[in-house]
């Protein structure tokens, strides 16, 4: 396609250009040290449960507080980034789970106490990540933005699958209540560093208005919902919930297939890899109206491709069918940026955090139905049917996005500083889109 390479000096952005930005790499270094104590609090936490009291219902609630409390922080505190500065909201997040965590050392604190403090804690996880996620686009712009949602999306995926197996070797190696000191410690180098190195700047809300969180919820969803364009993407956005479905169910896919945790954590892998590999093609050589055009193909692919499960292949050739459906989830950096390009500054913490939220429901329910339909089916098989079913949806919102690209495809490539080159490289027909 044209415009698939460009030459113009913002097309040329690279990774090394986002990491020159000192603010930037302030903002990675905290995101990194905020998801690792994140997971290691959880798994730690998890293994005390158990250890206390062998229950696996006990365990498996204390493990929900990776999900529960973040929805309800995501619903009704996300605000709070738009209507605060949002380094001192990252500062204040950051230390207040610090002191949540820092609490859980007390000694002889019964379970029921831990696992509420750990709640509290993924409670304002949310917070913090609006708060991160709109900062972002202040400190960087153009191309560079697209590379930094890329850099961000890799360091999370890396974070949560390395993060998991690190923090069970960490809790064997030091015990469950080292681990959680040592989660305290990094909210608060977090904190340091968002503090020292990021510039202050104004609340992006400045209408003085106080509402309460119910009403903000509302606003948001009328803002979100309410927008054809945001709607569509954020929906792109939540296909996820099908098409990172192998993941959920890796164990007993590989437990059919004969093998152990070894093989699930292979296959939990392969859902990983294929976007990394990706992702630098994606980034730097595809411009960005070509990035929105392949958008929708890119979603339906993604999906279409786990039907060849329904094959009942080996371990080898899963793991290759996951690796190249992942690849084609790099369409989620362009849908990001678009959403992120289309929300008004002042509204941005809430956006992102009610369409992050909508995805941890859908992904949730997407493990636990998938869970129970392998009770009676293969694996593979529920694997098959996820995929299908995402791509029927995915055809859907890909024909919906088609029909408004033009008008959307140049709003957002104009504020990736390309508007001169890309609308003269790709011609396109502007048309009144309705919603």
């Amino acid at each position: 396609m044209s415009g698939a390479a460009g030459s113009t000096s913002a097309q040329r952005a690279s990774f090394r250009d986002v990491f020159a930005v000192a603010e930037f790499r302030a903002l990675w270094a905290s995101q990194v040290l905020s998801l690792g104590g994140d997971r290691l609090a959880l798994v730690a936490l998890t293994l005390l449960v158990y250890d206390r009291t062998r229950s696996p219902l006990l365990a498996a609630i204390a493990f929900a507080a990776g999900t529960l409390p973040y929805i309800v922080g995501a619903l009704f505190l996300s605000s709070l980034a738009d209507r605060f500065p949002r380094r001192t909201v990252m500062v204040v997040a950051d230390a207040a789970r610090m002191l949540l965590v820092a609490a859980m050392l007390a000694p002889r604190m019964s379970l029921d106490t831990l696992i509420v403090l750990l709640y509290a804690v993924t409670t304002i996880q949310p917070v913090f990540d609006s708060a991160k996620v709109a900062i972002v686009r202040d400190v960087v712009s153009g191309e560079r933005y697209l590379m930094s949602v890329a850099v961000v999306q890799t360091t999370q995926r890396v974070m949560i699958v390395a993060g998991a197996a690190l923090g069970g070797l960490v809790v064997a190696l030091v015990g469950a209540r080292a681990a959680l000191g040592i989660d305290a410690a990094t909210f608060a180098a977090s904190g340091l560093i968002v503090s020292f190195a990021l510039r202050s700047r104004p609340a992006a809300d400045q209408s003085g208005k106080k509402h309460n969180p119910l009403v903000n919820l509302v606003q948001g969803t009328r803002l979100v919902f309410g927008d054809k364009a945001l709607r569509t993407l954020m929906l792109l956005g939540w296909l996820a919930a099908f098409y990172e479905l192998p993941a959920g169910i890796a164990a007993p896919y590989a437990s059919k297939l004969g093998g152990g945790p070894v093989a699930a954590g292979l296959l939990i892998a392969s859902t990983q890899i294929g976007s990394v590999v990706a992702m630098p093609y994606f980034t730097k050589r595809v411009g960005p109206l070509t990035r929105l055009r392949w958008m929708g193909p890119m979603a339906v692919c993604t999906c279409v491709v786990l039907v060849a499960t329904v094959l009942r292949p080996s371990l080898a050739v899963s793991m290759a069918i996951f690796a190249v459906a992942n690849m084609f989830t790099v369409y989620q950096i362009a849908a990001n940026t678009a959403f992120v390009e289309r929300v008004p500054n002042e509204r941005r913490g809430q956006a992102f955090a009610l369409a992050n939220a909508g995805l941890v429901v859908g992904q949730g329910a997407g493990f636990a139905i998938a869970g129970a339909v392998a009770e009676v089916v293969p694996p593979s098989t529920v694997v098959a049917l996820a995929g299908g079913l995402g791509a029927v949806f995915a055809c859907g919102l890909a024909l919906s996005w088609r029909r408004m690209l033009p008008v959307v495809g140049r709003h957002s490539a104009r504020h990736l500083g390309r508007e001169t080159s890309v609308t003269r490289q790709e011609p396109v027909q502007m048309v009144r889109v309705r919603g």
